[in-house]
C-alpha cells in the first residue's frame, strides 16, 4: 500500500490566552484520503486548536505544516490557495444570498461544475432559499456541496454533525467518506461519538490542552482513559 501524504499537520502548539493555558504541545495530523475525528470535551482547546491551523489565532510555540511546508503564521487565504477548505462551527453561509447564489459563486470562482455536489447531498430543491429558511442540517448540507464543489485537499470542520436529523447524517456521512476518498484529508471535531466513530479513520483525543492520538476507533474503544474521563461508563 502506498504511504498516505501529510496534507495539514500541528506540531508542539503551546498557547496561553489571558492568563490561562490553553494548548499544551498539542500535535496531530491529517493525510491524503484520512478522515481524522478529534474529540474531546467542552473547553479542552479543540476549536483553538483549529483556529491555530487555519490562522486564526497565533501559537507562542509549535508550528503547522501544509503539504510538508512548515508555517509559523499561517493565514487562511494563503491555506485556501493550498486546498485548505474551513468549515466553521458558526457556518460559512452570507443571510442575504441565496444557496444557488452560494453555489455559483464558488463555481464560478473555481471553475468547477456544481451538479455532481448538489445531488450528492441533495440540495437541488433548496437553491432557491435563504439560509434562514434552512434548517441546520440543510445548512450543513449546502456548506458541504460547497466543499465538494471546491474539492479541497484538507477540509478542516469544527463540529460539522451538531444539532442535525438523522437523515441529514445520512447524507453528511456518505458524503464527507466520498471526499475522503478522492483524496482529501478531513479534520472534524463533535461530541456525536457513534457517527464520529463510524467515519473516522483515526482518533484524537484532547484533554487538558493536549493531544493523545489512539489511532483507528476500534483501538480508542479500548484505551482506558478514554472511556473512563470522555466516553463515560458503558
Amino acid at each position: 500500500m502506498t504511504p498516505r501524504a501529510e496534507v495539514v499537520a500541528a506540531d508542539g502548539i503551546a498557547l496561553t490566552l489571558r492568563g490561562r493555558r490553553v494548548l499544551r504541545g498539542a500535535t496531530l495530523a491529517a493525510h491524503t484520503g484520512e478522515i481524522v475525528g478529534l474529540l474531546g470535551r467542552n473547553g479542552c482547546g479543540k476549536t483553538t486548536l483549529l483556529r491555530v491551523l487555519t490562522g486564526d489565532v497565533r501559537a507562542q510555540a509549535g508550528f503547522v505544516r501544509i503539504h510538508g511546508q512548515r508555517l509559523e503564521r499561517p493565514r487562511l487565504h494563503r491555506l485556501a490557495l493550498a486546498g485548505v477548505f474551513m468549515l466553521p462551527e458558526r457556518g460559512l453561509l452570507s443571510p442575504l444570498a441565496t444557496v444557488g447564489q452560494h453555489v455559483d459563486r464558488l463555481a464560478l470562482r473555481f471553475n468547477a461544475d456544481p451538479a455532481p455536489a448538489i445531488e450528492s447531498v441533495r440540495v437541488g430543491d433548496l437553491l432557491d432559499r435563504l439560509p434562514a429558511q434552512l434548517s441546520t442540517g440543510e445548512r450543513r448540507r449546502i456548506e458541504l456541496a460547497l466543499a465538494l464543489t471546491r474539492a479541497p485537499s484538507c477540509l478542516i470542520a469544527d463540529e460539522p454533525l451538531r444539532g442535525i436529523a438523522p437523515r441529514d447524517m445520512e447524507i453528511l456521512l456518505p458524503a464527507l467518506r466520498d471526499l475522503a476518498t478522492r483524496g482529501c484529508a478531513i479534520l472534524l471535531t463533535g461530541h456525536e461519538v457513534p457517527s464520529v466513530m463510524d467515519i473516522a479513520d483515526t482518533i484524537v483525543w484532547m484533554s487538558g490542552g493536549t493531544t493523545h492520538s489512539l489511532g483507528p476507533p476500534s483501538a480508542a474503544l479500548e484505551h482506558h482513559s478514554f472511556r473512563l474521563d470522555y466516553l463515560g461508563p458503558p
